[in-house]
């Protein structure tokens, strides 16, 4: 089998992703493997995985484009945030935007993080959460002149805050 990048060497390094039931095959030579940042003497860092190896097309060079994105305030590059996994300044967040995105969309199935809650407060929050969708349907629906749908959407949100209410109340209750 020839390596995917430079398309001369046999591929000795056969990595293969899983996202959503698809699954993506890259296979690499030992050369462009290291020269693409996957340590072969280290297990392969989730972050290279989850960045999407090879999503460069063989006619593309990777490291040409990796050394074209980096952070305008503290000179990050995308290189570098793939080996320390931790971003250098709040400015990266819009540098890395793209890598940003697919990573947490890889790691949350979503686009944003969601993240842990406490179980006393997990139906407040997820029912805040909730409210909180709706008022953005609701918003769409009244610029696309879809006023029946508004207020469906709005009598959903008043139950809503109806349960909010109730599980404020007798939350205050026990204190």
């Amino acid at each position: 089998m020839i390596c995917e990048s430079c398309q001369k060497k046999d591929a000795t390094i056969h990595l293969t992703q899983v996202v959503d039931g698809n699954s993506k095959k890259l296979n690499l030579c030992q050369d462009c493997a290291q020269d693409n940042g996957i340590d072969l003497n280290s297990p392969i860092s989730i972050t290279d995985v989850l960045l999407g190896l090879g999503a460069h097309p063989p006619s593309v060079s990777p490291a040409a484009t990796e050394f074209d994105l980096s952070c305008n305030h503290c000179q990050m590059t995308r290189t570098e945030f793939k080996k320390r996994t931790r971003l250098g300044c709040p400015e990266c967040y819009n540098a890395f935007m793209g890598e940003l995105s697919a990573l947490t969309k890889a790691m949350h199935h979503s686009g944003q993080h969601i993240g842990k809650i406490p179980a006393r407060q997990g139906n407040e929050a997820r029912l805040v959460a909730q409210v909180a969708a709706l008022q953005k349907d609701i918003e769409t629906a009244i610029a696309k002149e879809q006023y029946e749908v508004a207020a469906n959407l709005r009598d959903k949100i008043k139950a809503l805050k109806s349960s909010l209410q109730l599980l404020e109340d007798g939350g205050s209750d026990d204190a």
